[in-house]
Formats: structure tokens, C-alpha cells, sequence
């Protein structure tokens, strides 16, 4: 029995046990309408793309934490216990990702089945119920980019736990509360609720802009970490970048960011004309570096 098409972008029918067709409605979780308004389960790889959205997500919650730890510590330099707690932050992201891995379908492995992402629609399903004929709203509001929306919040949710499991049993027991690493605490504790809220509200529009994101904000956070020292100077810049342990740590990891931008942003389809892109990382820096001498506040004085 071949049944009509149901109204709307996102109802769909499943089939029933005697090869009947069900009424419109939302398509069950880890299944999503086809062309012709039947729910099909998602059974596709994800794509390259899909992965490095995942670890951008990822990489946000743990570059905060970092950062805040970093800022709370209010030292120069790094010392043994401020590498722990950027070590035990590290141990939450990675494992509140593996967990999250393990418990989607299937269940055990770190591989999952997806849908296809379509369109910026695909992530806003609740905007898009129809009402045939102006009369009744058909409520076919469902996670159409399985499982990309939800992994996320899995995802926050075991960095929550985590955090309050691990990172305040280590500041108890190590640091000896009060410390001031337990500001740490509190931040991830305001930021990953915030995390929350714009991913429920904006995670389609991050999912087609996080690799320009990811750039922009890369090369923003380098001049703003190269404009804070004291020396401006190219000789200066220079020596603080190669011979200071966390100057040079900080650089190297916003190279880190920006060549995961380019990957994104070109998904590496052809390697041997996207390649040699990777070789643009560090002129950014290199540019703040050579042209600070002539952009010096001190050097400019009114008439």
C-alpha cells in the first residue's frame, strides 16, 4: 500500500506490522523522513565535516576551561600545579567525549550512524509544523541531524559531572580548599550552562560557520595575546615567543586552532592544492610580530 505524501518538510509515517502505513506525525528518534514521507532510520557515516563540528564543540569547553584556569592563576609562568589542573581539564573534555561516543548508537563503539545534514532547517524542525488547511498543527518537531544535536549535550552535560566529580576531588584533596583554582570551578560552572543555551538555540547557524569562527577568533585571541607585552618591539615579540615556555605553549596552540579552521573550511578534499594552505598558520602571528614596531602607541604623539 502505497500511502500519500504527508504535508510539511519533517512528518512522516513508519510502517505498521501489517504493512499499513501509520498516520503523519515526528518521525521517531534516529529515524527521519524521505521524499516520500516515510521515516527512513539514519544509517550514514558521518561525514568529515560532521567530526570536526563535534570537536570544535569540544575544543570550546576546553580552551575555556584553560583559559580561566590560566586567568584565576595570575602567574607568568607555568608551574606544576597550574599543568595539573590544565591536565585535568583536558582528562574531562576527552573523557566526557569518549562516554558520550560509547553510549550513542551503536552502543560500545566510537563510530555512530547520522543523517544527512541538508539544510539550516534540518536544525530547526519546530519551526517548520505544519497546519493543513489553517485548522490543526501537525507536530512533527524531531532531531533530524541525528545524532549531531544531541552528542552536544551529552557531551556538556558529562563535563558538569566530570568536573564536579574530578576537578573538585583533585582541589580538595591536592590543593587543600580554599584555593584559588576552585575559581576555576566556578566559571566552567557559569560558562557550560551558557555553552547550553546557545547550542540549543544557534547550533545550525555554528554548524555552518564554526570553521570561519574558528579562524577569526584564532587570529583576534593572537593579537590580543601578543599586545599584551610589555615589549613591542619585533626583537622582543620574537625572543617572548621562542624562549618563554608559556608564550611559545599559547602560540603553538593558536597555530593549532588556525590549521583546524583551514581543515574545516576545505575539508581536505584535495590535499595536494589544500596542503600547502596549512602553510599560512603562522602568518598571522608573523604579521603582528613585524608590524608591531610601527603600530606602537608611544610612537604616535599629537601635534
Amino acid at each position: 500500500m502505497i500511502a500519500p505524501t504527508c504535508p510539511g518538510l519533517y512528518c512522516g509515517r513508519m510502517q505498521t506490522t501489517d504493512d499499513n502505513w501509520g498516520s503523519c506525525g515526528a518521525c521517531p528518534r534516529g529515524f527521519r523522513t524521505n521524499l516520500t514521507s516515510h521515516c527512513v532510520p539514519c544509517d550514514h557515516d558521518p561525514l568529515l565535516y560532521d567530526w570536526m563540528y563535534l570537536g570544535f564543540m569540544a575544543l570550546l569547553v576546553l580552551v575555556l576551561h584553560w583559559f580561566f584556569i590560566d586567568m584565576v592563576s595570575k602567574r607568568a609562568n607555568f608551574s606544576r600545579d597550574i599543568v595539573a589542573m590544565h591536565m585535568c581539564a583536558l582528562m574531562e573534555v576527552v573523557t566526557a567525549c569518549l562516554v558520550t561516543l560509547f553510549l550513542s548508537e551503536p552502543v560500545g563503539s566510537l563510530a555512530f550512524k547520522s543523517c544527512r545534514v541538508s539544510g539550516l532547517s534540518d536544525w530547526y524542525t519546530l519551526l517548520h509544523n505544519p497546519t493543513p488547511n489553517y485548522e490543526t498543527t501537525l507536530h512533527c518537531t524531531q532531531e533530524a541531524v541525528y545524532p549531531l544535536y544531541t552528542l552536544v549535550l551529552i557531551m556538556y552535560g558529562l563535563c558538569v559531572v566530570l568536573l564536579m566529580v574530578i576537578r573538585c576531588f583533585i582541589c580538595s584533596v591536592f590543593f587543600k580548599v580554599p584555593n584559588y583554582f576552585t575559581l576555576a570551578v566556578y566559571h566552567a560552572l557559569y560558562f557550560l550552562p551558557i555553552l547550553v543555551f546557545i547550542h540549543a538555540v544557534a547550533a545550525g547557524l555554528i554548524y555552518y560557520s564554526y570553521p570561519y569562527i574558528i579562524i577569526i577568533l584564532s587570529m583576534m585571541s593572537s593579537a590580543a595575546h601578543f599586545s599584551t607585552k610589555p615589549t613591542q618591539t619585533t626583537e622582543g615579540l620574537l625572543y617572548s615567543s621562542v624562549c618563554d615556555l608559556r608564550n611559545a605553549v599559547i602560540l603553538i596552540g593558536h597555530w593549532l586552532l588556525h590549521a583546524y579552521g583551514i581543515i574545516s573550511v576545505t575539508g581536505f578534499k584535495d590535499p595536494v592544492f589544500h596542503g600547502p594552505l596549512l602553510a599560512l598558520v603562522p602568518a598571522p602571528a608573523a604579521f603582528y610580530i613585524i608590524t608591531a614596531p610601527f603600530t606602537d602607541p608611544s610612537k604616535f604623539h599629537n601635534d
